[in-house]
């Protein structure tokens, strides 16, 4: 199964074994099954079999855990009935209906009309079945927005057969509509009403108070200008382009990206129908900050006019405009044959529908991939793909043959017209193992798509990009076309960007001119202070914001003893990265708290106005150098003398000390002093000598002490 767990028609389904159906559905899982998973599935198919029956010589389908392209959410019962979509959501063992449920089942109706292509014209029905519910809905009501969704309807098991048969007399279904032909492997496709929505979320740029955009407008103009230029080459010409976009920390990537996409996307007002792009990001928190902001700020625009609008629909509108590139990615792998045969990926036909133009590729001619720096390497998508995801629940694709960069090229040269990949990379931003950096897309373009033409800037001589061998590495491709627009620069009103970025390598890097750059910030207004107080630095933050501004605590993800400091590392979810950044100084679930401290895959791409960097002991400074080390999880910090595991370390402090927009606090604990009364250290784990290097470093660089 590629989009769904189970599929059947309903004569078959009402055939088959009941445990049958609860074997196919376990196998085709993958993972480890929750208990309660199961019983539901097997009052489902329980009641579905009995209920179906009046139905069992007709054209239909059923559907059990139906992913919807490219959304990530999935529905748990889909009917194809005369015509007719049904979508189930049931709520095993629950009595009453309440109002999140019946939203649920309705965002799933929308989802379909709005981003599934065979469905836009369909009528769809959702109904929310609490199992021990005692009352059935049986006032049909079409939506009020005349889009062929019928209002949520409420039922309990005993009432949905009758239910049923009355949708299906009340819609005029006609016996012999038979189902939807390739409605399970229909193509993603958003309708025009969702992209005119996502514009409207995107003219307010309320978004750049999150985003970190301080390159000269001249500069992001020139870049956008280049690349739009590219975008109509490639048009007219019916070739694949794909465009390098570099920078600082604070250069305004990410808000070119999304510029491009809606510019590309908008002519003059008008919408571009065949040249759309989407804004794809490997980083979850970033692309659930980013939508949600866009999210609120479009709910409130509409509040303020009067308009009736959920925010949930705000929500749907920007989920059109911004995506998690995982998803993409999954909805072009469910298209390969699989197993991969002799090292070659190919489309199956049965799994897709091929396209004018599109091919078999996506609906967009023009994917922008935000932090291409973090693409995997071939060894861990490989891994990953093997067990089947991170869980074990996902597809499984045994002895996959690229890396996520040359997947992602060879995704968008399944078009058979022309296509556009813009790639936004960050230097030194690699922060997990297994991110490939920009080499691996180069590596991909110079060996397997050589037809395609390459746009990079000549400037990337640093060490970050590609070990400073860029120009190197393309020397021998024919196709690659150098520009300085491709390198974003930062204007002089906007000097903190690059100078931090500069001084914050100079640390790193151990340079003669960091006490300089040091001096130079300090002078410019910017503050960078040390302490070895948590409580001095939360009052420094406190006393620095006015207003709205943002403050906040970061560590790294491998730091280890911040607790005695008062400090906790925020959970892991999309959920709880939206409530650190998002929410105001009333709500304890913000970062304004400074209570809960991110890590650098929490921030990456984001930033506050001041933060405090807790500097661990997993990194410090030893004889003029760094040495890292990892804790073990109860007693001791062991070394960590794996080179690549090294690397990424060094990057995690390069995130968390560029994301302060307006100063940075750095706390370099002083450790535990205390001993036993036998003379042992009271706490083994934070003796000051793990400590004291780093902060004599940062103090010899001019850092001014509170």
């Amino acid at each position: 199964m590629i989009r769904c767990l189970y599929s059947d028609s309903f004569n078959n389904f009402l055939k088959t074994e009941h445990k049958t159906i609860l074997s196919q559905l376990c196998d085709n899982y993958h993972g480890e099954i929750l208990t309660t998973t199961k019983d539901a599935w097997n009052g489902e198919i329980s009641f579905l079999q009995n209920v179906l029956k009046p139905w069992k010589n007709e054209n239909a389908q059923i559907i059990f855990e139906y992913n919807i392209p490219r959304l990530g959410k999935r529905i748990d019962v889909v009917l194809l009935l005369r015509g007719i979509i049904f979508c189930l959501e049931f709520k095993v063992g629950q009595k009453d209906a309440l109002q999140a449920d019946v939203e649920q089942v309705m965002d799933y109706a929308l989802d379909l009309k709005n981003f599934h292509l065979f469905s836009h014209d369909k009528k769809i029905v959702p109904i929310l079945i609490p199992t021990e519910h005692n009352l059935s809905s049986m006032e049909l009501k079409p939506s009020a927005y005349d889009d062929g969704i019928y209002n949520p309807l409420v039922t309990e098991n005993r009432g949905f057969q009758k239910l049923l048969e009355k949708v299906l007399e009340h819609a005029g279904a006609p016996t012999n509509a038979g189902i939807i032909k390739d409605w399970l492997i229909s193509p993603y496709s958003p309708t025009p009403t969702i992209i005119e929505a996502a514009r409207t979320l995107y003219e307010n740029h309320s978004v750049e108070d999150i985003t970190r955009h301080e390159a000269d407008k001249v500069s992001t103009d020139q870049t956008i200008d280049y690349i739009l230029n590219v975008i109509e080459t490639s048009k007219r010409e019916k070739t694949k382009s794909i465009c390098f976009v570099t920078g600082v920390p604070g250069a305004g990537k990410t808000l070119v990206g999304l510029d491009i996409a809606v510019k590309q996307t908008y002519k003059d007002g008008v919408r571009d129908k065949e040249n759309g792009a989407v804004y794809l990001s490997g980083n979850g928190p970033l692309v659930a900050v980013l939508k949600e902001a866009l999210a609120r700020d479009n709910w409130r625009k509409c509040k303020e006019k009067g308009e009736k609008k959920k925010l949930t629909d705000s929500q749907r509108e920007v989920s059109e405009f911004i995506q998690v590139i995982h998803n993409y990615r999954d909805n072009m792998l469910a298209k390969i044959k699989n197993p991969v045969e002799n090292g070659v990926l190919e489309i199956d036909p049965t799994k897709a529908i091929k396209q004018d133009g599109t091919g078999y590729g996506e609906v967009e001619h023009i994917a922008i991939f935000d932090e291409a720096q973090r693409s995997w390497t071939k060894k861990r998508i490989a891994d990953y793909l093997k067990r089947g995801g991170t869980y074990g629940n996902k597809l499984k694709v045994p002895n996959f043959p690229m890396s996520e960069a040359e997947f992602l090229i060879w995704s968008l040269d399944q078009r058979e017209d022309w296509a556009v990949i813009v790639c936004l990379v960050g230097g030194g931003q690699e922060i997990n193992t297994g991110e490939a950096g920009i080499s691996e897309w180069i590596n991909a373009l110079n060996d397997k798509f050589k037809h395609w033409h390459v746009y990079i800037s000549d400037k990337l001589t640093e060490p970050e990009y590609a070990e400073g061998k860029v120009t190197e590495y393309l020397k021998f491709n024919q196709n690659v076309n150098f520009s300085d627009k491709l390198h974003l620069a930062v204007s002089l009103r906007s000097f903190r960007a690059e100078t931090l970025s500069n001084f914050v390598h100079s640390i790193l890097a151990f340079n003669a001119d960091a006490a300089n750059l040091c001096h130079e910030i300090r002078k410019r207004n910017y503050p960078i202070i040390l302490t070895r107080d948590m409580d001095v630095a939360r009052q420094w933050l406190r006393k620095k914001a006015r207003g709205n501004e943002h403050t906040g605590i970061l560590v790294t993800k491998v730091a280890a003893r911040f607790k005695p400091l008062a400090v906790n590392v925020l959970a892991q979810g999309d959920e709880n990265a939206i409530h650190w950044f998002l929410e105001d100084k009333t709500d304890i679930r913000s970062s304004n708290y400074l209570e809960d401290a991110a890590t650098e895959i929490q921030v990456q791409g984001l930033e506050l106005d001041f933060a405090c960097v807790l500097w661990d002991a997993d990194m410090r400074c030893e004889n003029g150098k760094w040495a890292y080390y990892k804790f073990n999880g109860k007693d001791k910090w062991n070394p960590e003398r794996n080179e690549e595991a090294q690397k990424y370390m060094l990057n995690a402090y390069r995130v968390l000390l560029t994301r302060a927009r307006q100063g940075l606090i750095i706390c370099v604990p002083e450790g535990n002093f205390n001993k036993t009364p036998e003379g042992f250290p009271e706490d083994p784990t934070r003796l000051p000598e793990f400590y004291n290097g780093t902060y004599e470093y940062l103090k010899s660089l001019g850092l001014f002490e509170i």
